[in-house]
């Protein structure tokens, strides 16, 4: 069955990988010249948390309704899109609200019906491109961007245990199309010996100025629960990584009471 992110949608992983696009985004517009975002796994664009699937999760609860509650200072960028955007907006529609003029969005979407929704999210803008077709694929096939500058944004649905390297790939040929460009990769932390793994495949590319930015609910004892979750940054912006750490702690400190083991981790898996 193809991933569907309606059950999901607003969740705690959501809310952590936003907040941290909305701060890249933002590092990108402290400089005129354009830029690019390529969002290889796009989804829907919006999300309606009243709806029966999310309903049927209520994932949101203890996710984006919790911070809105709370609304910690490091998050307001964040919240006020949320807010200002109504249903929660997923990547696409964020970084739609922040393109200027004469920036982009490429964004890619494997499913039919969810490529037709996003479309009529977006419809009308001629800076936004999509296009119905494997993200992984895309990295090859539309970097580099004209613009010679922007990010890459990839958050696969980690159906399967494969998309550890999937994402290490698409990394390394990022890297090879794109080298300037920022790349943020999501993953998923169920089992701390994949994730480790992960990051030793990472380190081992030979690239430089690569962070992960993780944060832990619980001790990653159980495989079969989303414990946490990270997102690998390539060329973060100055002061980024300080910046990520304050976001990563005001979204597990507005989510509740922390369980053992909860805490947020950035390790930096190769030097500048």
């Amino acid at each position: 069955m193809n991933y569907r992110h309606d059950f999901h949608a607003g969740n705690f992983a959501d809310c952590f990988k936003h907040a941290l696009l909305v701060a890249l985004l933002d590092a990108l517009t402290r400089k005129p010249a354009p830029f690019c975002v390529m969002d290889t796994h796009a989804g829907a664009g919006r999300y309606d948390l009243e709806s029966e699937a999310a309903q049927r999760t209520r994932e949101a609860d203890s996710g984006i309704r919790r911070l809105l509650a709370a609304w910690p200072t490091p998050l307001h960028r964040f919240l006020d899109l949320v807010e200002t955007l109504g249903v929660y907006p997923g990547s696409p529609t964020l970084t739609h609200a922040l393109l200027r003029q004469h920036d982009r969005l490429v964004c890619c979407e494997s499913q039919p019906d969810v490529v037709h929704g996003l479309r009529r999210v977006l419809r009308g803008d001629t800076r936004v491109h999509i296009h119905q077709r494997s993200g992984w694929e895309a990295l090859g096939a539309l970097l580099p961007p004209p613009e010679r500058r922007g990010l890459v944004f990839v958050d696969p649905p980690f159906e399967n245990p494969e998309e550890f390297q999937s994402l290490a790939d698409g990394l390394a040929k990022t890297h090879e199309r794109f080298a300037q460009g920022i790349f943020a990769g999501w993953y998923p932390i169920k089992r701390l010996a994949a994730v480790r793994t992960f990051h030793a495949g990472i380190a081992q590319l030979g690239l430089r100025d690569i962070i992960a930015v993780e944060l832990n609910l619980r001790e990653p004892l159980d495989p079969s629960r989303l414990n946490g979750c990270g997102l690998i940054v390539v060329n973060p912006p100055y002061l980024f990584e300080p910046h990520a750490r304050l976001i990563a702690e005001a979204v597990l400190a507005g989510l509740g009471p922390a369980e053992a083991g909860a805490g947020v981790n950035i390790v930096r898996l190769a030097d500048e």
